[in-house]
């Protein structure tokens, strides 16, 4: 199924989807984010999706996940809270092996699901995704969409799916029913109602390790901040997650002046995250 058209998303859209916090606003009404990633195996995971919502303007983060990850987690971030509490949209997934998933993390993973908040599924959490009824979006590469269509009996393959990125990312949404944010140099970001947004990035330092992470970070923390709008239209989450792919695309574009031109980290990329927001707020 085609989409009419592919609309690319520019920093005048991304800019509508941003607001900045008012005087009557707390940590509560700027969007608390429960994360559940990262692992003994991948903790740096959990390290650079929890910066990276904070530094995208998370009210607060509420962080899941064994204690020596949580020791290094407010080691690096101690304004995040480890205990549970209010939550109003989920990051799972990144930095977990699903063929590894203990009994207590399922039970973390199935609780976040039934809280019916919009939820962000990225890497690890994948697999999770027609789980449950709330508002959705995934975050895969190419390789991780053509297996988790693979699995549900949709005959396709790596190459198919970098070939034709458009129309695998809508077919993915209409097969699964949530927002698919297929990432690559063209990211691509479709719903099944019909929205097909791309964004271009602006640089190819992006694909650098960890850098998925630092996405998911700062898409989380975008739909946490527009839990009250998400409650009454979910139709919103697809401008979020291209406004969460053009943010990370200039943050990392600033990381890469600010080293002269030479290569980046993840961590670069997450600490131009707020000079990439203040732009568009500007």
């Amino acid at each position: 199924m085609a989409a009419t058209s592919w609309r690319e998303w520019r920093t005048t859209d991304a800019a509508e989807r941003l607001r900045a916090p008012g005087p009557d606003d707390d940590k509560y009404s700027r969007g608390v984010l429960g994360v559940v990633t990262g692992s003994h195996e991948y903790p740096g995971a959990a390290l650079l999706a929890v910066e990276a919502a904070m530094r995208a303007g998370a009210g607060m983060v509420r962080y899941t996940g064994p204690r020596p990850v949580r020791a290094l987690v407010l080691a690096r971030c101690p304004e995040v809270v480890t205990v549970g509490g209010r939550v109003q949209a989920w990051l799972l997934g990144s930095g977990i092996d699903p063929a590894r998933r203990s009994f207590v993390l399922t039970g973390e993973l199935e609780h976040a699901l039934a809280s019916r908040v919009p939820v962000v599924l990225d890497a690890g959490g994948l697999d999770l995704v027609g789980t449950h009824t709330a508002p959705t979006v995934i975050t895969p590469h190419a390789r991780e969409l053509a297996t988790l269509l693979a699995d549900r009996e949709v005959r396709t393959s790596v190459e198919e799916v970098r070939a034709d990125p458009r129309a695998w990312a809508e077919r993915a949404a209409h097969e699964l029913g949530v927002v698919v944010l297929l990432k690559g140099a063209v990211t691509c970001i479709a719903d099944p109602d019909g929205a097909a947004i791309t964004v271009t990035a602006p640089t190819h330092r992006l694909a650098t390790a960890g850098s998925g992470d630092v996405l998911g970070g700062i898409l989380g923390a975008l739909v946490a901040s527009a839990h009250e709008e998400l409650a009454s239209d979910a139709h919103a989450l697809a401008p979020l997650a291209a406004t969460a792919a053009l943010l990370h695309g200039r943050a990392a574009e600033l990381a890469v002046a600010a080293n002269g031109g030479g290569p980046i980290t993840a961590p670069d990329i997450s600490a131009r995250v707020p000079h990439a927001i203040g732009e568009l707020l500007g």
